[in-house]
């Protein structure tokens, strides 16, 4: 059984680092362009003012904050169950209601099966981050096989033919 401390968690690398440099183009781009916002608008008497400039940069960190939005995905999980936090959405889930971790081919991101036949996409765990994916995968994956290997009832001796079934062993 897994030990009851241990937490893994992981974010995913290349998706991080192209964001932050996006963020950081995105702002840059803006402050040059509200630098060019001077004189006559190019038609009747409308002149940029500072306020404008201010706008314009205020724009640029408006669309680095969304971009930034991307730093979000992370999967956490320990021997009580995962959580999965998407852009947008998180999940805590109990090992009980999963399944199995899945990772297909020709699939961008992991995901988390559950027993009603939903998945959940852990957006922490893509393709392009290679074997770092792989190596969370196998964690998550190690850790329900712990959980799934402890909450399985030992067999129970099968009924003679012809036993009835009490309601208390139907249900």
């Amino acid at each position: 059984m897994a030990d009851s401390l241990a937490v893994v968690t992981f974010r995913p690398q290349r998706a991080r680092k192209v964001a932050i440099g996006a963020a950081i183009a995105v702002v840059i781009v803006f402050t040059a362009v509200s630098f060019g916002l001077t004189g006559s608008t190019g038609e009747g008497k409308a002149v940029f003012q500072r306020g404008d400039q201010t706008a314009m940069i205020g724009l640029g960190i408006a669309f680095a904050a969304g971009i930034l939005l991307f730093l979000r995905p992370r999967v956490d999980a320990d021997d009580k169950g995962i959580r999965i936090r998407n852009v947008i959405g998180s999940y805590d889930l109990p090992w009980e209601v999963v399944r199995a971790i899945r990772f297909e081919r020709g699939v961008s991101f992991a995901g988390a099966e559950l027993h009603d036949d939903e998945l959940v996409t852990i957006v922490a765990l893509q393709i392009v981050d290679k074997e770092y994916a792989l190596d969370g995968v196998r964690a998550l994956r190690a850790l329900l096989a712990a959980h799934q290997a402890s909450a399985t009832p030992a067999p129970s001796e099968p009924a003679e033919p012809g036993t009835p079934i009490t309601p208390a062993e139907a249900g």
